[in-house]
């Protein structure tokens, strides 16, 4: 193994192990050089390549920092954000932080006599970085196995492709400032800029969940690749 290929390989294990977090600062050239014995070129050829695999960010004047893992999914569909975030290298853990019963309906979805929502907040992360904030509701008359469903060990938006169909769903995607709960939980400022994402899915007329996710604005990308009819 080349010692460009050595010092690539070291530093990407560190990265994806979650060791070394997003933001945190990469070893200059020079450190490179003394820690592995090579020509700056050759340490410099190793972080332009990791910068192009977009595994660091190269800044001038200030050095190397790790990426931020950025997540690239289709506008439209239901996503499995663990699922996407897996799929990218990292590490992934959902993070359970309350569950309620409620009694009245959440929003886009009409009031009902004697209905019973289990209402759910959590964090997504990937690494030891918090990658998204989510609050989700679920109709219990529609997924009545959502009350014994373990979400501390499951996502509730994973458990629900696994086991709820559903017919129809609407988005709703803007940018946002993070409220105060979201950011704290995020580890962000209040107000810093965000994407959220709302979405609610019925299997025909009947409502089988909510939700709201709020991501970092530099976390996701939203993809759509589509051809022009003709």
């Amino acid at each position: 193994m080349s010692i460009e290929a050595r010092i690539r390989g070291d530093i990407e294990t560190r990265i994806r192990s979650g060791e070394w977090a997003p933001g945190m600062r990469v070893p200059t050239e020079h450190e490179l050089v003394e820690a592995y014995r090579c020509a700056r070129a050759t340490a410099n050829k190793a972080l332009s390549r990791l910068a192009r695999e977009g595994l660091i960010e190269r800044k001038r004047r200030a050095g190397s920092f790790v990426a931020r893992p950025q997540i690239r999914t289709a506008v439209v569909g239901v996503p499995d954000i663990g699922a996407l975030i897996e799929a990218r290298g990292e590490a992934y853990r959902w993070e359970l932080l309350s569950v309620e019963l409620q009694r009245r309906a959440p929003e886009g979805f009409p009031a009902r006599a004697g209905g019973c929502w289990l209402a759910l907040s959590g964090v997504h992360h990937a690494g030891k970085t918090p990658f998204g904030w989510e609050e989700r509701w679920l109709d219990l008359a529609v997924v009545p196995g959502a009350e014994e469903a373990d979400f501390a060990a499951n996502a509730p938006g994973a458990w629900l492709l696994a086991n709820v169909p559903w017919t129809e769903a609407r988005h709703r995607i803007g940018a946002v400032g993070a409220e105060p709960v979201a950011a704290q939980r995020l580890g962000i400022a209040a107000g810093a800029p965000c994407l959220q994402i709302e979405r609610w899915t019925w299997r025909g007329k009947e409502p089988v969940t909510s939700a709201r996710q709020v991501f970092p604005a530099d976390h996701y990308q939203l993809v759509e690749d589509f051809t022009p009819r003709g």
